[in-house]
């Protein structure tokens, strides 16, 4: 039986650049990480844990490929949970955006998020 999680990431763990088993096949963990980057369209719940995982994609290590299959195991709590679309008649646009100064522990560069509603609804 497969255990579902409660968030994207394991805050617990804290991926890092090196360390860790290089993987004999980086080309799984980088076609996984863009098929999640693709779901995030419709599952912004993923968002950063997607983005977080893309840092690694030169260079996977075993911790970054377990990380992936968090995130698919958090995907199995509710395969439907989506995008709500309001069918409101509004068409203003918001923008939001944030950022953590050197959240990177490696590089210690910045990361940045943001989201676009049109009317209250999230769109890319």
């Amino acid at each position: 039986m497969i255990t579902s999680f409660s968030s994207s990431l394991d805050p617990k763990v804290k991926l890092k650049a090196k360390e860790g088993t290089p993987l004999s096949d980086p080309t799984f963990y980088t076609q996984l990480v863009g098929k999640l980057n693709i779901l995030t369209n419709t599952r912004l719940d993923i968002a950063y844990g997607v983005e977080h995982s893309s840092q690694y994609m030169q260079d996977p290590i075993e911790p970054h490929l377990q990380a992936a299959y968090h995130m698919l195991r958090y995907l199995l709590k509710d395969p439907t949970l989506g995008l709500f679309m309001s069918n409101d008649a509004d068409f203003s646009v918001q923008a939001y955006c944030d950022s953590d100064w050197a959240a990177c522990h490696d590089s210690r560069k910045s990361v940045s998020g943001y989201i676009v509603l049109l009317d209250n609804s999230p769109i890319r």
